[in-house]
Parts: structure tokens; sequence; C-alpha cells
């Protein structure tokens, strides 16, 4: 009988061993479904990704709709009408100089004429491709210049020439604003203006150049 009884003890404790390792090996099965969750939320990170295209959108678009100003031969200014101007950017070659005590006829925004790039070859800027209104502003303050045909000039904007242009003649004399306005349509990335000194040097006192939506 404690043969048996020996036998039989050995038989359970091999039998709770064997269970036991059946429920090691279960819980060890169990992490597994937390898996399908990183999955889940991975779709939901590429589904958000497209939100940097927005912004660059919607940049783009900005860029379109903002208006260059610049103010030849001068500094930043804020004009009697309340519009900025950037100061002297863009041009090769030539000089500025300033007449701040110069009064200036026809214009509501005199003080962008108290400065002026003379003598120069070229202004370029950089432009998202589209249509734009270049607006070219001449004002004659320079004292040397008497009368007509004293200062006349040639000059290219996006391939549209106007020669033998005389700012004189143009604005009616001497210290009056003229604005040369000209449709321009960009498909190379920038604006560029060429001026071609005739008589005299050429002159700008500053130009804008505005997106045509």
């Amino acid at each position: 009988m404690k043969t048996n009884l020996f036998i039989l003890s050995a038989l359970t404790s091999t039998l709770v061993i064997v269970t036991g390792c059946q429920s090691d090996s279960h819980q060890a099965s169990a992490p597994p479904p937390a898996n399908p969750e990183a999955k889940v939320t991975a779709p939901t990170a590429t589904a958000s990704s497209p939100a940097p295209l927005a912004s660059a959108a919607s940049a783009v678009a900005n860029t379109l709709s903002a208006s260059i100003r610049i103010n030849a031969g001068g500094g930043a200014v804020k004009d009697a009408t309340g519009v900025e101007w950037l100061g002297d950017a863009g041009f090769s070659g030539g000089d500025v100089i300033e007449r701040p005590d110069q009064q200036i006829a026809n214009t509501t925004q005199p003080e962008i004429y108290h400065s002026e790039h003379y003598s120069m070859d070229s202004f370029t800027q950089k432009l998202p491709n589209g249509k734009y209104k270049v607006k070219l502003h001449f004002c004659e303050t320079y004292d040397g210049i008497t009368g007509p045909g004293e200062r006349v000039f040639t000059f290219d904007v996006a391939g549209k020439t106007f020669k033998d242009f005389d700012v004189w003649a143009k604005a009616g004399g001497f210290a009056k604003a003229y604005v040369e306005t000209v449709p321009v349509e960009i498909t190379n990335g920038q604006l560029d203006i060429k001026f071609t000194a005739q008589t005299e040097n050429p002159q700008i006192n500053a130009i804008e150049i505005i997106p045509v939506q």
C-alpha cells in the first residue's frame, strides 16, 4: 500500500506540473492583441500628413495676393495714404539721391518722389509666375534739367519697350509726378526691367508690382 500511495503521489505532482505549464503558455500568448491597436494608430498619423500641403498652398496664395512696393533711392517709408514701401532694392548699377524738401505736384504720395535711383542698368524681382500690373513712378527733381528733351532714356519691362521716354514731357514739367502702368505676365519666375541711357541718365522714384487675380 505504501508503494501504491507513493506512485499516486508522484502522478499527482506530475499532473500539477503539467497543468502549471499549460497555464504559463496561455499567459505568454496574451500580449499579441495589443499589436492591432498600434496598427490602427499608424493610418491616423498618415491621414494627417496632407496638412503641410495645405499650408504650402496657402503660402503661395498669400505670396500672389501681396503687392511689392519699392521706394527707389530711399529707405522704407509709409506714405501719406498709409501705404508702406520697402527701401531701395533690386537695382543693378547706378546711384541714389534724396531731396526730402522738394515739393511734388500731381500726387497724394509725395514721400516716394523725394528719392530716386539713377544711372542704373536694370531692376530684378523674383516673382511667382502669373499676371501683374507694374507701376513705374517718375518725377524730375534734378535742377540740372530745365526742360523737355534734356533727360531721355529707354526702358523695357518684361519685354515691353518704352523708347525715348522723357520724364519732363510725360509729367508736364518739373517736380510733377507721373506713373507709367505696364501689364505683364511673368513666365520665368522673375520680373526684369532694363534701362538704357540716351540723353542724361535714366532715373526712377518707385516701383509697384501688383498681382492681377
